[in-house]
């Protein structure tokens, strides 16, 4: 008898089994897809959000960068000139906000970032052809190419006008709307794609032969400005009054609000080199204030022992000496390494700005070699010294593993990598420099006349004046 119910019970069973073997599969199956579908759509969330905040960061970073050449740099150089110049040297930063981003436009992005070559990029993105929504994976894979493209052309602006400190009060504007335009397709260009172009030749991550860190542009920026700037000093000739005490800067009020700004835009300079919201550019943003307020204090207490009191120019050269100097390690380095390179380049920056340039006699108005070329130029070195995986782990071998960075990592070489680095930057500058200097006078002549340069070039330049007490 229970064999009997035993059989009744599995022939009704027998219709469940064969619609389970029949359909479960497909459920099974229906199952799986809706669940890869739904990890999927979490996914892609997840990299829109990821896209979304990286790209919101670099556009404020862009913003940034622009606000350390107009207001920032205009104000801090326009400040320190003498009255009769202050609205010549302002326009001299202003106009470099329209002219290079037109020439970028046209064929500079392309030569910085296009193709693979070892000294200067292709025409691939002229007149930024293909330069749009979708990310340029050698670069920025989360971000718009066309935000990475903005974001670097707020580079390409500031460093021509940085080397307009050197040759203030002097320089024709038409002169230096024509030496700006052949310094940038000649010296800026080929450097930004050496350094940080794919293939470039001091590229460290992407496949060059001499591998130089160079984090936010202390070699692409700083020291072929610094240096282009002490060629023009040298090649233009002393003021006509200098070093007459009546050469002292006309509005420190000015300098040092543009200095203050020049401080907050650096955030977007070096942590925004990061090129996404990340915990590197925390750690660059980090460096970035330590640095500078390092190298401030050192800047006053080299002024305050050497001549009795600390400066208030002194205080803001010295902020603007340490920026200069932790940009290339900004990326790269730990924060109190920071404070150290920070220390070093208020010193080293002072000693070339007080002492040096005396002994020489050379007539850098408004110090761009002694803060940018030595500046850059100590800080590219020191990078090589503090670099750590600790901080960027980009570095990897053929297999993934991190490799070590700088001489704390047990790496003297990079010490090495990196002066073959600045000394490239020095050549590029120096041999390019004289030649457009050359091609200019040439064709244009470089300075204003003596009687345009007593009446100021203000005046002499534009036709206005930049105070006009009467009214």
């Amino acid at each position: 008898m229970p064999c009997e119910h035993l059989v009744s019970q599995m022939s009704r069973l027998t219709p469940l089994f064969l619609f389970a073997s029949v359909f479960a599969p497909g459920l099974l199956a229906q199952g799986a897809s809706d669940l890869n579908g739904r990890i999927s759509a979490v996914e892609a969330a997840a990299q829109s959000a990821q896209s979304a905040g990286d790209n919101a960061w670099m556009l404020v970073s862009a913003a940034l960068v622009l606000l350390m050449t107009g207001p920032g740099l205009a104000l801090f150089y326009g400040g320190l000139v003498r009255r009769k110049n202050v609205l010549g040297t302002m326009m001299q930063s202003f106009v470099l906000m329209c002219i290079v981003t037109v020439i970028w436009a046209v064929v500079g992005y392309s030569l910085a970032f296009g193709g693979s070559g070892p000294f200067i990029g292709d025409l691939k993105f002229a007149f930024l052809r293909h330069v749009g929504a979708a990310p340029n994976p050698d670069y920025a894979g989360t971000i718009p190419q066309q935000t990475f493209m903005i974001y670097q052309l707020m580079f390409a602006i500031i460093t021509p006008a940085l080397i307009s400190g050197a040759f203030a009060e002097r320089m024709k504007f038409s002169a230096m709307l024509l030496f700006t335009t052949l310094w940038s397709l000649i010296v800026y260009f080929p450097m930004a794609h050496m350094v940080w172009g794919k293939g470039g030749l001091l590229n460290a991550f992407l496949g060059g032969k001499f591998p130089c860190f160079d984090f936010a542009g202390g070699t692409v920026v700083h020291i072929t400005s610094g240096v282009s700037a002490l060629v023009c000093a040298l090649y233009l000739g002393k003021r006509l009054e200098f070093p007459s005490p009546d050469m002292k800067p006309h509005s420190m009020v000015l300098s040092f609000i543009g200095a203050c700004l020049l401080w907050v835009g650096w955030f977007g300079f070096n942590a925004g080199s990061a090129l996404a919201a990340s915990s590197l550019a925390t750690s660059a943003f980090v460096a970035t204030h330590f640095g500078a307020a390092a190298a401030a204090l050192s800047w006053m207490l080299a002024e305050w022992l050497h001549s009795g009191k600390p400066s208030v120019l002194g205080g803001i050269s010295g902020a603007v000496a340490g920026l200069v100097a932790i940009t290339p390690a900004s990326g790269f380095v730990q924060p109190f390494s920071a404070l150290a390179i920070g220390f070093l380049a208020g010193m080293v920056c002072y000693f070339m700005v007080v002492k040096v340039k005396r002994w020489f006699g050379y007539d850098d108005a408004l110090d761009a070699f002694g803060v940018h070329g030595m500046g850059g130029t100590l800080g590219a070195i020191l990078t090589g010294v503090f670099a750590t995986s600790a901080i960027n782990s980009g570095l990897k071998d053929s297999g993934g593993h991190v490799l070590p960075l700088g001489l704390v990592d047990g790496k003297a070489s990079q010490v090495l990598n990196q002066m073959i680095g600045c000394g490239i930057a020095w050549a590029i500058a120096v041999v390019g420099t004289l030649v457009i200097l050359k091609v200019c006078d040439v064709l244009i002549g470089l300075r204003i006349s003596p009687e345009q340069e007593r009446e100021g070039l203000d005046l002499s330049q534009h036709g206005e004046e930049g105070y006009i007490f009467e009214s």
